[in-house]
């Protein structure tokens, strides 16, 4: 058993934690409704619709504080208070007591007709444009259009708005990166010949779950250093016993109200690492901290880029992203290696206030090893800062 102590965070981030329901400041709150109003001044439009179902969409949590169970319908205008309407009908009274900045209602058997006709009350027409944001369904956005014709698709605003986090916004993300870290460590703890990645993420949410987590990902790779065949964490768990002589890289996020952090490790179960995982576990590092070497408030996409060419440069290539935004979704810049790029370099310069998520998943040209390392790093001015606490390096359990 491999023991790692995760310190808690601050007192002020433990209460928190503890509180019944979390909240953000009344000045948080203020800034973000200025900056949608803001947003939708400059696209020309009255009223907004922010939409999330099955906790997804970030929109809605964001001005609201409500993690959308099933489905959510804001409907913002700067003149008016905030309408929540709310799928099911039980999700309503909880939704009523967590919500903030909002009057809840029951969507009624079609959400979209009860939004139309809140729009309708706000005085929209057919001739207003209605601004979207969230995962709006086809079927959805269809029944709309017919009432309001001019959509208009705000999420790649939504997501600039985003990029850069207030201080307060940081300090949850810290919370999701000390759940992750938790959740590392009891995989350390349990990791030895017999375990399954499914039991593996069960170790996962045990660590999170109590203190009031809830799980984004906890992915799982494990095969045989002599003869290996998984070169990237999984998304579906295998069944396979863990075995000596294995190697086992994962992925783990916890959310702490929705911000979670996101920390990659490596380990060799059973017996020390072979030279081909030793040399694709020194490529990993020297792509990590060549890559955090050039994170700055000023610097490019494309110097991240630049700056991961050691891992060609040791003979290796990558499976999965490079560096990815992060907080409130996968988030721009998202960039692939040189040898394996993750589509055009994006033309985007770092501010401070940043997160993301530097991960080299090195593997062989061949597609039948690899490793992975990383974690999620705030951008500052002059460099980068760690927000995760649990060791780097290669760990033999």
């Amino acid at each position: 058993m491999t023991q790692i102590d995760i310190p808690p965070p601050p007192d002020n981030l433990t209460r928190l934690v503890e509180a019944e329901w979390p909240r953000f400041s009344e000045d948080e709150m203020s800034r973000r409704r200025a900056a949608i109003e803001r947003m939708m001044e400059e696209a020309g439009l009255a009223h907004l619709l922010v939409y999330g179902a099955n906790w997804a969409g970030a929109g809605v949590p964001w001005l609201t504080h409500w993690l959308t169970t099933s489905e959510a319908a804001l409907v913002v205008t700067p003149s008016d208070k905030h309408r929540l309407f709310v799928q099911f009908h039980n999700h309503v009274p909880q939704a009523t007591q967590i919500a903030t900045d909002a009057d809840v209602d029951w969507g009624g058997p079609n959400t979209m007709a009860a939004v139309a006709a809140e729009l309708r009350s706000r005085g929209a027409s057919a001739d207003s444009g209605i601004g979207v944001i969230g995962p709006l369904p086809f079927g959805a956005a269809s029944r709309l259009q017919e009432i309001f014709p001019k959509l208009v698709d705000l999420n790649a605003a939504f997501t600039r708005l985003r990029l850069v986090k207030s201080p307060e916004e940081i300090d949850w993300m810290r919370i999701g990166a000390w759940f992750s870290d938790r959740a590392m460590a009891a995989v350390a703890a349990n990791l030895r010949p017999g375990v399954t990645e499914r039991e593996l993420g069960d170790c996962c949410q045990r660590a999170w779950v109590p203190l009031g987590g809830q799980t984004v990902i906890h992915f799982f790779g494990s095969t045989s250093m002599a003869t290996p065949d998984c070169m990237v964490p999984r998304q579906v768990p295998s069944t396979r016993p863990v075995q000596a002589g294995d190697v086992v890289f994962c992925e783990i996020s916890g959310a702490f109200q929705g911000y979670s952090g996101q920390v990659l490790r490596s380990f060799a179960v059973g017996s020390p690492p072979t030279v081909l995982y030793r040399d694709l576990h020194a490529a990993g590092v020297a792509a990590f901290d060549a890559v955090t070497g050039a994170i700055r408030a000023g610097a490019t996409a494309a110097d991240l880029v630049a700056a991961s060419a050691v891992i060609e440069e040791a003979g290796f290539t990558t499976c999965d992203d490079l560096v990815h935004g992060y907080g409130g979704g996968y988030l721009p810049p998202v960039v692939g290696s040189v040898s394996r790029p993750a589509g055009p370099i994006p033309e985007l310069t770092l501010e401070a206030g940043m997160l993301l998520v530097v991960q080299p998943n090195i593997v062989t040209r061949d597609g039948l090893a690899g490793i992975q390392t990383g974690e999620c790093v705030l951008v500052t001015e002059n460099g980068h800062e760690r927000i995760h606490r649990f060791p780097s390096g290669f760990m033999s359990v």
